[in-house]
């Protein structure tokens, strides 16, 4: 039984099954001859050859703002897929885009120091990949924090993010929201549920 593949139903289960897409993929594998126009399918050994093209050539983008400005500014070039999970940027996931962005904006402000005061296990899980970029901590808003421990985050951090709709006691987060007026600057309280809702609220205040 032959080991060839159909090319265009490879394409697509790389994401590539935008008609646009498809054919700027398969002009760039006809370029090298790894194909030609009019044929239908490709040797397993070819498409290997073909993956580590298309991945060397192109950035994959699902076509969300962040995601094509990623890609725009790569040594790569742009071309967007279907679904939002072969994206390079973002992988599918709004959360990922959201925390991508939120660094660029971080970066740009100056910003280097992050509280995150409440947020559940799972969630505060999750917001541990800032640390790659960032130093951060990570506030259990369920748990007894002194005043003079928040007064410590407070002095430390550039920004302090208090995540009012979720799992936080007022007498934690009051230690934040009431600090005195130099250090009340740094505090944003964002009554919104969801990481990509919270990421997306301390942009716009970075941006301001």
């Amino acid at each position: 039984m032959s080991a060839d593949r159909d090319i265009d139903a490879w394409l697509a289960e790389r994401g590539l099954g935008l008609a646009q897409s498809r054919q700027r993929a398969r002009a760039a594998l006809e370029e090298v001859g790894l194909t030609r126009a009019g044929k239908l399918r490709m040797s397993e050994e070819k498409l290997q050859r073909a993956a580590h093209l298309l991945e060397a050539r192109f950035f994959l983008h699902c076509g969300a703002t962040a995601c094509l400005e990623a890609a725009r500014t790569s040594a790569r070039e742009p071309l967007q897929v279907v679904p939002r999970g072969h994206c390079a940027h973002c992988g599918g996931s709004d959360n990922r885009r959201a925390e991508r962005a939120f660094l660029e904006a971080c970066a740009s402000a100056g910003v280097r120091r992050v509280v995150i005061v409440g947020g559940s296990p799972a969630v505060r899980e999750e917001l541990g990949v800032l640390e790659s970029a960032l130093e951060l901590r990570l506030v259990d808003g369920t748990e007894r924090r002194t005043a003079d421990r928040a007064r410590g985050d407070l002095e430390w951090a550039d920004l302090v993010l208090v995540w009012g709709a979720t799992e936080l006691h007022h007498q934690v987060s009051t230690h934040y929201t009431s600090a005195p007026p130099p250090l009340r600057r740094k505090v944003l309280h964002v009554p919104k549920r969801g990481v990509a809702a919270l990421l997306a609220e301390a942009i716009r205040h970075l941006q301001r």
